[in-house]
């Protein structure tokens, strides 16, 4: 299940954008290798800044990595499924922004996990939709 592989990433001090594209790489078998997964890092804490949230971030990365096989402008299938991400991001935790579910959810003994779980609860839906 997508949020245990999350938690154990977590738990190893991987941000919110590490941690989900960690988790759906070994959750969807997208083959990303260690270079590819640390592009997800600068995402942690909204781009470091408080912005767009890591862990939708990381989603975006993970439906990315699934779908593109070339380039985004071939593959049309990407805009509908990220847009649905966000849709049930949006729906599930609230916003999308860090720096406001960083005021709803995250507390100094579990940090942002709150976040990446309903994240993770997020990405599952869309990446499982049939």
């Amino acid at each position: 299940m997508l949020q245990e592989r999350a938690k154990q990433y977590y738990d190893q001090d991987y941000n919110c954008a590490e941690t989900i594209l960690r988790a759906a790489n070994d959750e969807y078998q997208l083959g990303l290798d260690e270079a590819a997964l640390r592009l997800a890092a600068g995402f942690g804490g909204g781009m470091g800044c408080g912005q767009t949230c890591g862990a939708l971030c990381g989603g975006v990365c993970a439906i990315s990595a699934a779908l593109v096989e070339n380039r985004a402008h071939v593959t049309p299938e990407l805009r509908a499924k990220t847009t649905k991400l966000v849709a049930a991001f949006r729906r599930i935790l609230g916003d999308t922004q860090c720096k406001i579910l960083m005021q709803k959810y995250k507390t100094p003994e579990t940090r942002c996990w709150k976040t990446v779980e309903l994240g993770c609860q997020a990405l599952s839906e869309v990446m499982e939709e049939k």
